[in-house]
């Protein structure tokens, strides 16, 4: 039984279009998050297969969720999401412990590659 996807971003469109492409696609997503507190909240109630992270974002950035994340379980699979030009910032999400990185704006394929990498 898979726990779905939660999809954690500050902005509610990101939300919408991370959740129509995963959806789309045949995934289910359990939950979604607009900061990284909330993010912490949702992953200790849902126990998502996978989690989709921005990485700027207000009260708790994406990278210091994932840390957060990786202490309750720490084969947590999280990918992050990142503007062009966060390089530095998504390679220190990686040594936090995401495992892959999708850049905005989305392309749906590459959603899908990466949840599908993640989660095989």
């Amino acid at each position: 039984m898979s726990n779905g996807i939660l999809i954690v971003d500050d902005a509610s469109f990101m939300r919408m279009m991370i959740k129509d492409i995963l959806t789309k696609n045949g995934f289910s997503v359990s939950g979604e998050a607009e900061n990284g507190v909330k993010a912490i909240e949702q992953f200790k109630d849902l126990d998502p297969e996978l989690v989709i992270m921005d990485i700027t974002m207000p009260e708790m950035d994406g990278i210091q969720a994932v840390k957060e994340i990786k202490k309750i379980n720490s084969n947590a699979k999280i990918i992050m999401c990142s503007a062009m030009g966060q390089q530095a910032m998504v390679i220190e999400a990686i040594q936090a412990g995401a495992k892959d990185f999708i850049v905005k704006p989305f392309q749906s394929d590459r959603v899908v590659e990466a949840v599908k990498k993640v989660l095989s």
